[in-house]
């Protein structure tokens, strides 16, 4: 990656994560010096879909039909829905002054076919974010990284290369982070940095949750820590091909959906809702161990949605005894905002002509710049490509970030 120092940039950052349930926003103002690049939270917020969309867009999800009247009013609704979380990011979180906005929008589909990726669709057209807040936006970031023949994931993978590289004296260092699907992010000390999905993450959980509650989650694991694990329902879930397959790899909801939980219960026993609560858990955690166990992780920097639940934290330190768990709220990323700040910073480097891929974590054939780019209510004025190396990521200390 490559940068040279100079002025501040000032980024909103916009992700939705597959559990769907709203918008991460943040912002920050990224500079360059020597071969650092510092970044500035200045806040984060969340802004909740509507109920009725919401609902549209997981009825959208595979195993689900979905027509191209859908996916035209869901893109759309999306990219208004977008374009008003960003305007309050400008408005909030800014100062009411930004240069760029960075959307990852929302992920509905990740086609991926023999071990390759061959596309990704994330929603939430760029154009309603422009037209809203009059500012640029760096959007579609994955899908250059597919062309390259990469999987276009995990992208916290160039966030995590660069911040992580300087905690490595004790043993390598792996960041996970557990929303819907669990990513990893594995640093050495030296050496390639790997990153690959380990499996559902939050993403059956969440469904067994549902139906037994009503509720989006299992709140605070409060099923979970109630129930024991299943070890007949553990053993088939660990089955399946995707866990011993070899990285690059990614996978998402449509392959860990409410029909592949039915199909895992079929032929066993009755279970309770606690036990099934306490087993999907226990999975989410024992995946991301074997992989922590693989790499030798010394420190595990936990992020996303289940780093609040107390039962997968809990069942993270049971199996892995000899690794050091923290949160990225430790090192200044608030483990509920790391997603929009990842957003950020690849907004960043493909405003300043920086490829924002990492190929030894998607595979892809090389570096890529990410992204397109839609203007603003002006004419579109881009820096000037930036010349030095960057190979560390400093947060700063702010009394800014809420």
């Amino acid at each position: 990656m490559t940068v040279s120092s100079g002025t501040g940039v000032r980024v909103i950052g916009l992700i939705s994560g597959t559990s769907i349930d709203g918008i991460d926003v943040a912002a920050a103002e990224l500079r360059a010096h020597g071969d650092t690049v510092e970044l500035v939270p200045l806040g984060r917020l969340e802004v909740p879909y509507p109920e009725a969309l919401r609902q549209d867009l997981l009825d959208a999800l595979p195993p689900n039909p979905c027509s191209a009247e859908q996916l035209t009013k869901l893109d759309t609704l999306v990219g208004q829905t977008f374009a008003e979380a960003a305007a309050r990011g400008v408005d909030e979180l800014a100062g009411g002054k930004a240069d760029v906005v960075a959307s990852l929008g929302q992920t509905v589909f990740h086609w991926v076919e023999d071990g390759a990726a061959r596309g990704t669709l994330q929603l939430g057209n760029p154009a309603w974010i422009a037209e809203r807040t009059g500012l640029p936006v760096v959007a579609d970031l994955r899908v250059r990284d597919v062309a390259a023949g990469g999987h276009g994931a995990p992208l916290a993978s160039t966030l995590d290369a660069l911040w992580l590289r300087d905690m490595t004296a004790f043993g390598p260092v792996a960041a996970v982070n557990i929303g819907g699907i669990a990513n990893i992010t594995v640093v050495p000390a030296d050496g390639e940095v790997l990153a690959y999905d380990t499996g559902p993450g939050n993403a059956l959980m969440d469904i067994a949750a549902h139906r037994a509650t009503g509720q989006r989650a299992d709140i605070d694991g409060a099923l979970a820590i109630r129930g024991n694990v299943r070890p007949d329902l553990l053993a088939k879930l660990l089955l399946d091909p995707y866990y011993p397959a070899a990285p690059p790899k990614s996978t998402g909801k449509e392959l860990f959906h409410a029909g592949y939980l039915d199909a895992a219960l079929g032929g066993l026993p009755p279970i309770s809702d606690e036990d099934l609560l306490a087993t999907l858990t226990e999975l989410t955690a024992v995946t991301i161990a074997a992989e922590c166990r693989r790499h030798g992780i010394a420190t595990l920097i936990v992020s996303g949605g289940g780093a609040d639940n107390p039962a997968l934290m809990a069942s993270l330190a049971k199996n892995l005894p000899g690794t050091a768990l923290k949160t990225s709220d430790d090192h200044g990323l608030p483990r509920a905002g790391k997603e929009a700040y990842l957003t950020i910073l690849l907004g960043w480097l493909t405003w300043s002509g920086v490829p924002g891929n990492l190929p030894s974590a998607t595979g892809a054939r090389g570096d890529r710049l990410l992204g397109s780019i839609t203007p603003g209510a002006g004419p579109l004025r881009l820096p000037a490509p930036h010349a030095s190396t960057v190979t560390r990521l400093r947060v700063a200390a702010t009394t800014g970030e809420r």
